[in-house]
């Protein structure tokens, strides 16, 4: 079963991804550590009732038939209809890794419901707000092709080479395991070797 965070890996960067979960390397920076404490109180599992909206924290996932799984940080069911809210601690992203991860919460409660879960949120501990997100078809695809390939990388046993990407790399807590700077995807480890010994 593919982790559900590995598909948010995965989007971030390929190479994060198997450090993470092909090697079991992890180093925690800053913009963990805020991570974790914003997850705190959704990682407690509890079931709380409040005007009419049922509240389940840390709610296991599962969808078999796409081999993923995972915990739901938040589940809100109104009425019978789930609604996912996956907490992140920084602010709205331009690329949809944090929307794929949640969609993929959104595949496992239809499995395991026999409902559609048509939206969601994200809620971003920078601003303090829910950002609402719609499973629409092009995000789904999105989420299928993304299982896909993360299920290809986890697979393969193999990491990516490094792609120094300063706006990525430099806030990733991997920096320093990684050494994106140093592990260019076109060197080999001859070139490598020879480009320090003239350093």
């Amino acid at each position: 079963m593919i982790p559900l965070s590995a598909l948010q890996h995965y989007l971030y960067c390929p190479r994060q991804c198997a450090l993470i979960h092909v090697e079991q390397q992890w180093a925690e920076n800053r913009q963990t550590a805020e991570g974790r404490l914003l997850h705190q109180r959704a990682d407690q599992p509890q079931t709380e009732q409040r005007h009419g909206v049922r509240t389940v924290t840390a709610m296991p996932l599962a969808c078999p038939e796409l081999g993923i799984s995972g915990i739901a940080d938040v589940v809100e069911f109104h009425g019978e209809q789930p609604f996912p809210v996956e907490y992140k601690r920084g602010r709205p992203k331009a690329h949809r890794a944090d929307e794929v991860q949640l969609c993929a919460q959104a595949l496992c409660l239809e499995a395991m419901l026999g409902r559609p879960v048509p939206e969601g949120a994200l809620f971003y501990g920078k601003t303090r707000r829910r950002k609402a997100v719609v499973f629409d078809v092009t995000l789904r695809s999105l989420t299928l092709d993304t299982i896909a390939e993360t299920r290809n990388l986890l697979n393969g046993w193999r990491t990516p080479m490094a792609e120094y990407q300063p706006r990525r790399c430099d806030a990733c807590s991997l920096i320093e395991l990684c050494q994106p700077r140093l592990l260019r995807r076109q060197q080999s480890v001859g070139q490598w070797l020879r480009q320090q010994i003239k350093d």
